[in-house]
């Protein structure tokens, strides 16, 4: 049985990267949550988006502070140094997910008292419902350490891209009615950061192969 050289490291490192999983499932929920808040207009899911993200800001801190003690004391090489890497990579791109589903509950808050599209409406729940998957899926290939599965990413990211480009369309036909042509305006806002969301998964993907394999490369090639 091979004993661990350096467990004190490795302990840390291992918390650090709980500590990253933690906040990965708090803004897999917050998006959720901000989808659902512009279905619903119910301002407490706004206020609890918001009220998360706080706590997300604190573990985004708390990990790169951690993160630099870790780098300044041990100097890992090789397969741990790609570990810190895929760490400080992946709270940089939950921070901005967090952000994303910030901006969404807001929107949400704000036209609260607009005239609603049904059709818009419907493509934004659609998108959510493609964008958490892609969340967990990009998360446990992080845990599992599984390469093979991130391909999965940028296939699962096609559709979101579709509807968020076809949004438009949708947002001209509401020209007729003012309040209601405001309203699908700020929508293709929330249809963008509902696509971005589903990029930051695939970037993370991008992370899980490079932590795996040495190689960086983004995932464009793999999508047909």
């Amino acid at each position: 049985m091979t004993t661990d050289q350096r467990p004190d490291f490795h302990a840390a490192l291992n918390s650090l990267e709980e500590t990253t999983m933690d906040m990965a499932d708090r803004v897999e929920k917050m998006v959720g949550m901000a989808v659902r808040s512009l279905v619903t207009s119910d301002n407490s899911l706004v206020t609890e988006v918001i009220s998360s993200d706080d706590k997300v800001d604190e573990l985004y801190m708390d990990i790169r502070s951690r993160w630099m003690q870790i780098m300044a004391r041990q100097q890992p090489m090789g397969r741990d140094l790609r570990m810190m890497a895929a760490i400080l990579e992946l709270n940089n791109t939950l921070e901005r997910m967090g952000d994303q589903a910030v901006n969404i509950a807001r929107i949400a808050r704000a036209t609260a008292g607009l005239p609603r599209e049904e059709t818009i409406l419907a493509k934004l729940v659609e998108m959510g419902d493609l964008v958490k998957p892609m969340i967990r899926t990009s998360i446990d290939c992080f845990v599992r350490r599984d390469a093979d599965e991130c391909l999965l990413l940028p296939a699962m990211d096609v559709p979101v891209d579709v509807l968020n480009r076809g949004m438009w369309k949708h947002v001209v036909e509401c020209g007729h009615d003012q309040p209601l042509l405001e309203w699908a305006t700020r929508m293709v806002l929330v249809s963008r950061a509902l696509e971005r969301v589903g990029d930051q998964a695939v970037d993370i993907g991008e992370q899980v192969a490079f932590l795996m394999t040495g190689d960086h490369h983004e995932f464009t090639r793999y999508t047909g």
